[in-house]
């Protein structure tokens, strides 16, 4: 959006009187003695350590051990450690303490599938599988410091998986349930993983995904995963593997129950998250106990209101951040985690509607591009539903566009429950912008950064600028920041600290209006986000190069009315290879190796690629060929005629 119409932006959402007051927010400022909102905003900037401490205890993390100092940043900024000499356990303040604190009965998993089967499971019954499946994974051979992948859609078992993981000290790594087998086994082989839960299969619009299929085939021959443990999801009958594969509730059935959880320093890895970045293989996140799952407990109780009256649902995939999410924000306040398996429009236009009011959801997280393709229905489908339990709409992924704004405020919202954006990353381990239930908005803004979090938007200088496009950084220190790339401190280093030595640049490109409204307008690189999801051009372009028929390839993104991003291909053939039907087979292979939901629009033949003299591809330039806009600067190119080659077809509108 251009900055003057963001200039010309209004509020449209104001909290009701009380807001504040009612609020986790307000009742922990209350307690400090903090006379309101703008107060406890300058109290957590000014005083960051003394912001963590006193939401952890807000938070009631119980610790097996006290802290001493709230961060050490000894190391470099680069790598600090929060909450030092401590110990405590994911699985323990997620569930656990609950149960110990008297709540055993109180609702810990809502879940329907796709199907119409529903599940519930209180906080004493998510205790014993935790417990039993962390004892399944011990008597696998799996210990402290282990990779234990799961290949899951949005079912219990996949929380259950993540929490045992972390129980006995190892670490979770959720996969996309839409992957291909090539894109899971790269995962796989990178992190080692040492144990794999999957499923024989699940429903997607009415017809089953062969998930064990596809996990069969990810893990051939890979020596160091010993154990795959199989959820019969649809009683397909996968034959199991004699010596690795083992039926998860016979598994859990036969176990002893791990009664006590690990004591974890808090700068143990519990979960690795995979994301993509503009160059080289997919990035391995490491997050730790007193990192991801206890800031997005904060941040969720803080800016959501997330608290033990809370049911969240989020509209994701385990294999994405926001799968975490939803098991941090809601376990670690004591609330309900409300697990969705199927898509939102199916069987009927209304079905993620329907979902969040009969589950009681109290707060519903969306993308844009969902919200545009429900949209698309028109207004009668959330018109039906009250949704009289929400209480805020949460939205991440991408930026929005205003009108899909203003529809979700007013049709799903009701103009009573607000849109809540969140902007962070897998990286983040929760958000760098962030809303809140008791502050004003308006449409497609941030009313800042989440409390303790110094966030600032800079020029190519490092020079803080208002009222202009910047580059997104942090000027501090924040729990949930990864602890690094699995294995690659180099590239961690050189993807967030190279730039502005210090501070942590993030990639994305933002602006600050002049009533101090943030907005975040998309990557400074060459990322691709499709619908949210982030898929790196070089996992794409690898897969394109290694086919025999391609010498060299580009992979952009590019506008889509309702995925936001979508992916476009460029590929130069060796000589005598026919066109049209290599485009066609290429196609299939990205779409096979990544998934449907990562399928490129199309695939185009050109005769070269535009690089510069050492042989960099310039994908913003093939990118602006595309789109006919003006490419920018062209004088490293090294064939000023490259693209006046391309044919006509390639080019989708003239600028």
């Amino acid at each position: 959006m251009p900055i003057e119409e963001l200039e010309r932006l209004t509020v449209t959402w104001s909290p009701p009187p009380g807001a504040f007051d009612a609020s986790p927010a307000g009742r922990f400022a209350a307690r400090h003695g903090i006379p309101g909102p703008g107060a406890l905003v300058e109290r957590a900037l000014a005083d960051p350590a003394w912001y963590w401490a006193a939401a952890v205890e807000d938070v009631g993390i119980p610790w097996m051990r006290p802290y001493g100092a709230v961060v050490d940043t000894a190391r470099g900024v680069e790598h600090p450690e929060f909450f030092v000499g401590g110990r405590l356990n994911w699985a323990d303040f997620a569930v656990d303490r609950w149960v110990r604190e008297g709540r055993g009965s109180a609702p810990a998993i809502r879940w329907e599938g796709e199907d119409g089967a529903t599940r519930a499971l209180d906080y004493s019954e998510l205790a014993e599988q935790v417990n039993r499946a962390a004892g399944a994974l011990r008597g696998a051979g799996v210990g402290r410091g282990d990779v234990v992948a799961l290949l899951l859609p949005m079912v219990p078992e996949a929380v259950v998986a993540v929490l045992a993981a972390a129980r006995i000290g190892a670490i979770a790594l959720p996969l996309f349930s839409g992957y291909g087998p090539q894109a899971v086994r790269a995962r796989l082989e990178d992190a080692g993983a040492r144990a794999l839960v999957t499923c024989d299969a699940f429903p997607r619009r009415g017809r089953p995904v062969p998930l064990k299929r596809v996990a069969d085939e990810a893990a051939r021959g890979l020596a160091g995963l010993r154990t795959v443990l199989v959820v019969d999801r649809l009683g397909s009958g996968n034959p199991l593997v004699p010596g690795r594969d083992v039926d998860w509730a016979a598994a859990l059935a036969a176990a002893e129950p791990v009664t006590a959880a690990e004591p974890m320093a808090g700068f143990d890895p519990c979960l690795l998250l995979y994301t993509s970045g503009s160059t080289g293989r997919p990035k391995g996140c490491v997050h730790t106990h007193a990192g991801l799952p206890l800031k997005i407990a904060i941040e969720a109780r803080h800016g959501l209101g997330v608290d033990e009256t809370s049911a969240v649902l989020w509209l994701t995939d385990m294999g994405w951040v926001m799968g975490s999410y939803v098991v941090a924000a809601a376990l670690g306040n004591g609330g309900t985690a409300v697990l969705f398996e199927g898509v939102p429009d199916w069987p009927a236009p209304d079905r993620l509607w329907d979902v969040a009011e009969r589950l009681r959801a109290t707060v519903l997280g969306v993308s844009p591009t969902v919200v545009r393709a429900l949209m698309a229905h028109g207004d009668g489908w959330p018109d039906r539903h009250a949704l009289a339990d929400l209480r805020a709409i949460g939205s991440t992924g991408e930026p929005w566009n205003v009108e899909p704004w203003l529809w979700c405020a007013e049709h799903v919202g009701k103009g009573r429950a607000p849109v809540v954006n969140i902007s962070g990353g897998t990286e983040i381990g929760g958000s760098l912008l962030c809303g809140a239930t008791w502050l004003p908005a308006k449409p497609t803004s941030f009313p800042g950064p989440p409390l303790g979090v110094r966030v600032d938007v800079v020029d190519e200088s490092g020079r803080s600028v208002r009222g202009e496009v910047g580059e997104l950084v942090v000027r501090s220190v924040w729990p949930g920041m990864t602890r690094g790339f699995w294995r690659d401190e180099e590239r961690y280093l050189a993807s967030y600290w190279r730039r502005f030595p210090g501070v942590w640049h993030h990639g994305d490109l933002a602006y600050v209006d002049a009533d101090g409204f943030w907005y975040v307008l998309g990557r400074s690189d060459d990322t691709i986000k499709v619908a949210g999801k982030r898929l790196g051009p070089a996992e794409v372009e690898s897969l394109l190069v290694a086919d025999g028929r391609v010498v060299e390839a580009a992979a952009v993104g590019v506008p889509d009315e309702v995925k936001g991003e979508v992916l476009v291909c460029f590929v130069v053939l060796h000589p005598g290879v026919e066109p049209a039907a290599a485009a066609e087979a290429l196609h299939a292979v990205v779409t096979a190796a990544l998934g449907r939901a990562l399928a490129p629009r199309a695939v185009h033949v050109v005769d070269a690629l535009p690089k510069t003299r050492n042989g960099k591809v310039l994908r913003r330039v093939a990118r602006a060929s595309y789109l006919g806009v003006p490419p920018g600067d062209l004088s490293s190119l090294e064939d000023a005629g490259v693209l006046t080659r391309w044919p006509r077809s390639v080019v989708t509108r003239t600028g």
